[in-house]
């Protein structure tokens, strides 16, 4: 504890670190709000269902324990990572905004009603991140992956976000809760906005991989 502490401390104390993360707060916020906005847009607007020629053939299992309230224990370990680590805290919320902005333009554009044959969810912690009709794509999957992306140099960690990634694209699956190209487009798609953040957050990426020796003190 003493040593996350110290951590903290130098950290706050850069100017440059502050300010990233206020910025990143500030980005994370929004981002939320727009998601929002597109979720009640693309429930309002959700048009037919299609076929899928994946679901078709899978059994309708009840997965709504891993789409809410595993999403939502995912949402705290990651932030308590975060916390463990302050150095990664401008980079990966950039990220994670980013990743939530392009899902949410993404959203809008896509207006396909859920599959007709689903479980049925009253999303619980999670009805304000997802509603059921913004489908395209999978951020159950999605995110996790750009995690193990951003700590791949980290075996273990990036074990676990892939392997979360494989268990939450298995379960909206399962429950029919996304349509195939969803799920696999996610995976293409995170990779892409990864390597997005690496050209906008470069000074970020740096105090993410090697804390603040290599970044002005502004």
């Amino acid at each position: 504890m003493k040593n996350i502490i110290a951590k903290h401390g130098t950290l706050w104390s850069n100017r440059f670190f502050a300010i990233s993360v206020i910025a990143s707060l500030l980005l994370f916020a929004g981002s939320l709000f727009v998601n929002y906005r597109a979720i009640l847009y693309s429930t309002a607007n959700a048009g037919n269902a299609t076929t899928d020629i994946l679901l078709e053939n899978l059994p309708l299992v009840n997965t709504d324990i891993v789409f809410s309230e595993g999403a939502m224990i995912f949402a705290i370990l990651i932030a308590a990572l975060l916390l463990i680590e302050p150095k990664t805290i401008p980079f990966a919320l950039k990220s994670i905004a980013l990743f939530i902005l392009i899902r949410a333009v993404f959203v809008t554009m896509t207006h396909l009603a859920p599959y007709p044959d689903h479980i049925t969810s009253d999303f619980g912690s999670m009805r304000y991140f997802s509603a059921g009709a913004d489908l395209f794509f999978s951020g159950h999957t999605g995110l996790p992956f750009l995690m193990a992306l951003m700590f791949w140099e980290n075996k273990y960690l990036r074990a676990f976000f892939i392997i979360a990634s494989i268990i939450a694209a298995v379960a909206v699956l399962l429950g029919h809760l996304h349509y195939t190209i969803d799920v696999f487009s996610a995976y293409f798609i995170a990779f892409g906005i990864y390597h997005i953040s690496l050209k906008f957050f470069p000074k970020d990426y740096k105090i993410f991989k090697h804390g603040l020796e290599t970044n002005p003190v502004i």
